[in-house]
Parts: structure tokens; sequence; C-alpha cells
């Protein structure tokens, strides 16, 4: 992988399957494990350096987005972050500690903190921050600053974010395939 920073930290060296396309400029470290056929896109930074990052197969992780996990604190133990299978997570987007379940999107720019859970086909808009310990139900899109109920999703919603999923695999794997040469 060219021009990407993967350092092993706390005995922890990431582990990313030779199916994942991790773009140029990204910067991996410690505890994190990237599934089959998932993208990590452009200047993006993975820090598994106080807890672990999962990121599920197929699922994508865009442009410049950052993320972290949350430490124990004081005999509290913290938090992983889990990005489950075929997640969508925006170009710039933020999350520390928290859990993105099955199909869930986060919008671009979007802020995710400590203890979240986005349900499986849930969605944050973009921009939107959602405050620790926040659980957005499956079909349910939130939104704002701080994030609240907006609406409801459909099945036809959900259908349209998985293609969006096999779109990103695909894209993946041209970048891929043209880093290769």
């Amino acid at each position: 992988m060219q021009d990407v920073t993967i350092i092993s930290l706390n005995g922890k060296t990431p582990r990313i399957d030779p199916s994942a396309y991790v773009a140029p400029g990204c910067r991996i470290i410690g505890d994190v494990e990237i599934g089959a056929e998932a993208s990590i896109w452009y200047n993006c930074v993975l820090r598994g350096d106080v807890n672990a990052i999962r990121i599920g197969a197929r699922s994508n992780v865009q442009d410049g987005t950052v993320i972290h996990c949350d430490s124990d604190k004081g005999g509290m133990p913290g938090t992983p972050t889990i990005i489950e299978e075929g997640a969508l997570i925006g170009h710039m987007a933020m999350l520390h500690g928290c859990t993105v379940r099955k199909n869930a999107l986060v919008g671009l720019g979007s802020i995710v903190m400590d203890g979240c859970v986005l349900e499986e086909n849930s969605m944050l808009a973009a921009g939107a921050m959602l405050t620790p310990g926040k659980r957005i139900e499956s079909f349910q899109m939130w939104g704002g600053r701080p994030a609240r109920f907006m609406r409801e999703l459909d099945e036809n919603w959900a259908t349209m974010n998985s293609l969006a999923v096999a779109h990103y695999v695909h894209n993946g794997q041209t970048h891929k395939a043209a880093l290769n040469g």
C-alpha cells in the first residue's frame, strides 16, 4: 500500500484484509481491523491506540474521516468504535467510541460521539452531531446539532443504501487497480 502509514502500537498491529482498499494518505494505527472489500478513502485517520476499531466487510470510510475510540476512565471501561458490514461513512465524518450497524449511513461532516449507536438501516444526516449515548433506531433519520429525530426511512431507502455500498466496493477496487498499475 503506497503512501499509507501503518503503525503498530502497544503490541497491536493493524490487520487489513488483502481485498480491502486503503487509499494513499491514510494513517492506520494500533488495534484496527479492516474487513474484506472495505474501502478507506484518501487521508483518513484510524487511531486504535486506547481501544479497538473494527471496520466490517464492504463498509466504506470516505475521504478525510477521523475515527478514534474511547479509553478507560477511572475504572470505567472505554468503548471501541465498531463499523459493521455494509456501513457508509461520509466524507470528513468524525467517529469516537461508537457503533454503526449494518447498512447504516453517517452523513458527510457528521460527528458521532462516545457510546452512540446507529442501528441497522438508520441514518445520521450530513453535518449532524450525535451527542454521547444517543441511539438512532432502525429506519430512522436524525439530523441537526445536536441531532434529533427527523423522519422515518423506508425499505426503498435501505435498498438504495445497499446499492451505494456495492458502488463503493466496485469503486474501491477500481482505485486499487489504478494504483497497482
